[in-house]
């Protein structure tokens, strides 16, 4: 099970993953020793998937954020999620009910890359029927953290400490 400490500790690397870890051990009571094994047993056993640094997509010309429904032939099998995902403005890509194709989240520097992208990859795709495209206009709020409150019992050895 996790316990409330590991918890706490998932909670403050998911504001700030670089915190030196004797500033996270302060902030949950152990020693940095003890929170460094916590880390890495949530690590082996995948609940923590990674690390990530996040960028400011105005910083490098790519604030225009479009989503994207792209309609793959009846006998895809997943070939056009993997060209998909090979593309680099593409950073999601998602199968989903009721369209029965594929949710793609772009980002570009503006509608001319996205035409370009659209008409000069995405379509050319082998097994691309169609694609159906919305830009977003404002953006209220964009993250990749997991609401960790009310975790779902989990087998862990980190509170046998």
């Amino acid at each position: 099970m996790i316990d409330e400490i590991s918890q706490k500790i998932l909670h403050i690397l998911q504001e700030k993953a670089r915190i030196p870890n004797v500033e996270v051990a302060r902030q949950v009571g152990l020693t940095p020793s003890a929170v460094l094994e916590r880390i890495r047993k949530l690590e082996k056993s995948g609940i923590i998937d990674g690390y990530e640094v996040k960028l400011n997509p105005r910083m490098f010309d790519r604030n225009f954020l479009s989503f994207a429904w792209v309609y793959p032939e009846k006998t895809d099998e997943g070939k056009v999620a993997e060209t998909l995902a090979l593309i680099p403005e593409i950073q999601e890509v998602h199968f989903i009910s009721g369209e029965d194709c594929y949710f793609i989240k772009i980002r570009t520097s503006g509608p001319e890359a996205l035409k370009r992208i659209l008409q000069d990859r995405i379509r050319k795709i082998e097994g691309v029927m169609a694609t159906k495209t919305h830009t977003v206009l404002d953006t209220f709020k964009e993250t990749s953290k997991i609401p960790i409150d009310s975790m779902p019992d989990m087998k862990t050895d980190t509170d046998q400490e």
